[in-house]
């Protein structure tokens, strides 16, 4: 299809229309401090909320932004999203309370939706096969060295503007976004092959994922593994500059573990072919359930950590390289037994997990208050969880006649 874009720009609009999100949570973390100073004095580990409330918009918004798509078109889909985002980016600038704050970032999340869940269907109405499978991959690599940067872009924001001038920060990113999608990027979804929203087609398809033990089963373990994640973004910021007093070098040490995330979601691509995709998330699991074990252990008679951020830091390293291990081969196994509805299934399989994940987070990581015992065991219930069900999903899949192969690519 000629359509008038090159591949190389489109894979650089795509990445960055995908970087919206990470810049959108990691960027936050140098400002929690001044922010729950000013809006939540008095109960400042309330400041983290405002991470899993933009995730839990996200994937309120994940969960509509397919079929919309489908039915009036990618461009003018993605156009709308960004403005749903720079309206809660505007809001979010404006808020004089957390709870005003919170509601703007909800805001601003489900608007990021659009283009990262469009800019993929971009992709699958453009090129198939090996050839999408390769643009998709060039693009994730450079997606995942973005969180890597955003703190150090934040708290650069913050030295010139304050932490509301991050908001700002994300105004410009969107602008520059919704004026690139709008000049360059065609429709690549014609009039001939939308498709209206039917609410009986996709209640149908629901009910179908909802009845699968598979999808059932890998969309709560999928929520568990991004749960653990989640818990550990809302603790990091406390943890680096109360904790272990390391203000000044905390966007330097998050980059480093956001590169080492990267790397074990390269690492995977090469595992999953030999080990299996099953394999490999029991594996990360359980190996998570060691670590977090040591880490409540050491905790409880050390509740300072005097001397411990080493193992802090393998500790957190852990959590988001099982994370790279197991979210994008759960996303595989929840899709293989109903390709017939990839679509909305895809839509589904997100919403649900990421809203599920937030929820889960949020009591798990409120829990911190200086000592890490308390969101450690938090961290091990959701992976140990996610062990038992795996080995369900195993003898389930079993008993209606074998396993799919667990050779199948998760990319």
């Amino acid at each position: 299809m000629n359509v008038g874009i090159s591949r190389v720009e489109l894979v650089a609009l795509l990445a960055v229309m995908f970087a919206s999100i990470a810049f959108s949570i990691d960027a936050m973390l140098p400002a929690l401090p001044d922010i729950g100073a000013e809006l939540s004095a008095g109960h400042t580990n309330r400041a983290p909320l405002i991470l899993n409330i933009f995730v839990i918009g996200l994937g309120l918004g994940t969960l509509i932004v397919g079929p919309v798509s489908d039915a009036i078109g990618r461009r003018t889909t993605i156009t709308i999203g960004i403005l749903i985002y720079i309206v809660g980016a505007v809001l979010s600038w404006q808020a004089q309370s957390l709870e005003m704050l919170l509601v703007a970032r909800l805001l601003q999340g489900a608007g990021a939706a659009a283009p990262r869940v469009v800019g993929t269907a971009v992709l699958r109405d453009l090129f198939h096969g090996r050839e999408m499978a390769k643009l998709i991959s060039i693009v994730m690599m450079i997606f995942v060295l973005f969180p890597a940067f955003a703190p150090l872009i934040g708290t650069a924001i913050i030295s010139v503007a304050g932490w509301r001038g991050i908001f700002l920060g994300f105004v410009i990113f969107a602008v520059v976004q919704l004026i690139w999608v709008r000049i360059r990027l065609p429709e690549t979804l014609p009039p001939e092959r939308r498709r209206p929203m039917r609410r009986h087609e996709i209640a149908a398809a629901v009910r179908e994922l909802a009845s699968n033990p598979t999808v059932r089963l890998s969309t709560v373990v999928q929520a568990l593994a991004m749960g653990t994640m989640f818990t550990m973004l809302m603790m990091v910021q406390p943890v680096f500059f109360d904790l272990f007093d390391m203000a000044e070098s905390f966007p330097r040490w998050f980059a480093m573990v956001a590169l080492f995330s990267g790397a074990a979601s390269l690492l995977n691509a090469s595992l999953v072919v030999r080990l299996g995709m099953r394999r490999l998330v029991i594996v990360s699991m359980s190996g998570q359930v060691v670590v977090g074990t040591v880490i409540a252990i050491y905790a409880a008679y050390n509740p300072t950590m005097t001397g411990a951020f080493p193992l802090y830091l393998l500790w957190m390293c852990s959590v988001f390289a099982m994370v790279g291990l197991t979210v994008g081969n759960l996303n595989a196994i929840a899709l293989e037994p109903v390709g017939h509805i990839a679509g909305t299934a895809a839509s589904v399989v997100a919403a649900l997990s990421t809203i599920t994940a937030s929820v889960l987070a949020i009591p798990v990581g409120m829990t911190f208050n200086g000592w890490l015992t308390p969101p450690a065991i938090g961290i091990v219930i959701m992976c140990a969880v996610g062990v038992w069900l795996m080995r369900v999903m195993e003898r389930s899949e079993g008993r209606l006649g074998g396993a799919p192969s667990a050779a199948h690519h998760p990319h």
